[in-house]
C-alpha cells in the first residue's frame, strides 16, 4: 500500500483525506475512480492529460475509473474562475464534442479498465421534485464560500440561479457513480468538495477528493487553453506537436515533464542534474518531445519529428542561446507581419510581406504562407526569418 500512496501522491497538488484514502486501499478491493469533463470544446489538449495520467496509474494499480462526460453540465457551463455568467452549450454542441473525447482517450487509459459514462443517464430522469430535493441538501451560504460566486456577489455581478446548480450536479455525479475517489484540477477543489458533502448526505461513504495542478500553456502564463492559443493538442500531427513543445522555455519544460512524462523520478532528476552541469537544454526537451509524441502517435513517431524538426533548421542552424521576447499584440491579436516587426526580426512591415511572398519566414519550423495570419494574445511561437534572425515570441 505505501508503494501505491507514492504512485497517487506523484504530481498530486492535494489529497483529502489521505487517511481515508489508505482505509480504503486497505480493503484490498479495485476502488471507483472518477474524474468529469466537460465537452466545452472540440479535441483534448495536454492540460486535460494531467487529470488522465493520474487516471491511468489508478488503474495500473488495478482500479476501476469512470471517465464522465458532463454532457447534461456542459449545457449548464461550469462558472469556475469565470467573472460572469458562462453561456451555456448546446445540445449539438456538447455531443459533437464528446465524440472526440470518446475517441482519444483511449490513447492513454486502458479500454479494459475505463467505464465511460454521461452524466445525462441520471440527471435526464430526474424531475423538478428530485432537483429540488437535491438543491436542499446545501446551502446558499456554502455555495458563497465559493471565491468566483463571493467576488461576484460582492461586487454586485449577477449570479443566475442554475450556475448554483452546477457544483451541485456535479457532486450528485458522486452519489450516483458511488465513487470512492474523484479527480480534479486545483480550481475544482470547491466542487469535488461538494461531491464528498452530498455522498454523506445520501448515507454513502464521502469520496476521497485528490486535486491535481493546472498546466500553464506555451506561453508559461495562462492555463493551457484552446480559445487562448497556448495548447498543445494530443491530436495536433506529430511534427506539429513536437514543433510545440519546442517553443517552450528551459523552465517550463521542467513542470511539463513533472505533469506530462512518465519517466521515473529519479530519471528526472539526473535529467535536472546534467543540465545544471552545464548540459544543452534542448536536447532534455528533445526527449520530452520523443515521449509525448510517441505516446500520441505510436512508437517511433516521435524520433521521426526530432529528425523532421533538426532538418527543418538545417542541422546546426538553430543557436544555442534564443532570444526571448515579448509582443503587445491586444485582444484581437496582430498580423505576423507587425509581430516580426515588433519583436525586431524584420525593419518594417513590409519587408516582412516580401519575405512571407518569398518563404523565408517560419512559424514553429513551418514556412508562413499566409500574409494575413494573426498572432493571438497567449501565444508563444519560435519566429525565424532567414537563417540568422530567429526569437522566442510571447504574445500578449
Amino acid at each position: 500500500m505505501d508503494d501505491a500512496l507514492e504512485v497517487i501522491r506523484r504530481g498530486a497538488e492535494e489529497i483529502l483525506l489521505e487517511e481515508d484514502l489508505s482505509r480504503k486501499l486497505a480493503r484490498g478491493r479495485p476502488l471507483r475512480i472518477k474524474a468529469g469533463f466537460d465537452p466545452t470544446a472540440p479535441d483534448l489538449h495536454l492540460g486535460h492529460t494531467v487529470l488522465i495520467n493520474k487516471l491511468r496509474q489508478f488503474q495500473q494499480l488495478g482500479h476501476e475509473v469512470f471517465f464522465l462526460i458532463g454532457d447534461f453540465t456542459g449545457m449548464i457551463g461550469d462558472p469556475t474562475g469565470k467573472s460572469a455568467t458562462r453561456p451555456p452549450l448546446s445540445r449539438e454542441q456538447v455531443l459533437g464534442n464528446a465524440q472526440t473525447y470518446e475517441h482519444q482517450i483511449f490513447k492513454i487509459l486502458d479500454p479494459e479498465r475505463t467505464t465511460i459514462v454521461f452524466n445525462s443517464s441520471w440527471m435526464g430522469e430526474m424531475n423538478a421534485a428530485d432537483l429540488v430535493g437535491l438543491a436542499a441538501k446545501h446551502t446558499v451560504a456554502r455555495m458563497l464560500e465559493r471565491e468566483d460566486f463571493s467576488k461576484r456577489y460582492r461586487s454586485g455581478q449577477a449570479i443566475a440561479i442554475h450556475e448554483f446548480l452546477y457544483p451541485l450536479i456535479q457532486g450528485y455525479d458522486s452519489v450516483a457513480l458511488g465513487a470512492d475517489v474523484e479527480l480534479g484540477g486545483t480550481d475544482q477543489k470547491f466542487n469535488l468538495l461538494v461531491g464528498r458533502q452530498l455522498q454523506q448526505a445520501y448515507g454513502q461513504e464521502p469520496q476521497v477528493v485528490l486535486t491535481m495542478p493546472i498546466l500553464e500553456g506555451l506561453d508559461g502564463k495562462q492555463k493551457m487553453s484552446k480559445s487562448v492559443g497556448n495548447y498543445v493538442g494530443i491530436a495536433d500531427p506529430a511534427d506539429e506537436m513536437f514543433g510545440k513543445l519546442m517553443s517552450v522555455s528551459d523552465d517550463l519544460m521542467w513542470r511539463y515533464f513533472e505533469l506530462l512524462s512518465f519517466r521515473p523520478l529519479d530519471d528526472l532528476e539526473r535529467l535536472r542534474r546534467q543540465v545544471a552541469d552545464g548540459g544543452n537544454p534542448r536536447d532534455v526537451k528533445f526527449l520530452l518531445g520523443e515521449e509525448l509524441v510517441d505516446r500520441y502517435h505510436g512508437a517511433g513517431a516521435g524520433s521521426r519529428a526530432r529528425n523532421a524538426f533538426v532538418a527543418r533548421f538545417q542541422r546546426g542552424a538553430l543557436p544555442e542561446s534564443i532570444p526571448e521576447l515579448a509582443v503587445q499584440v491586444g485582444e484581437a491579436g496582430l498580423p505576423i507581419a507587425s509581430v516580426l516587426k515588433s519583436a525586431g526580426l524584420v525593419f518594417s512591415t513590409s519587408e516582412a510581406m516580401r519575405l512571407i511572398a518569398q518563404g523565408g519566414v517560419r512559424i514553429d519550423g513551418e514556412r508562413v504562407e499566409d500574409r494575413g495570419l494573426m498572432i493571438r494574445p497567449g501565444a508563444q511561437h519560435l519566429l525565424q526569418v532567414g537563417k540568422r534572425r530567429i526569437a522566442r515570441v510571447s504574445a500578449r
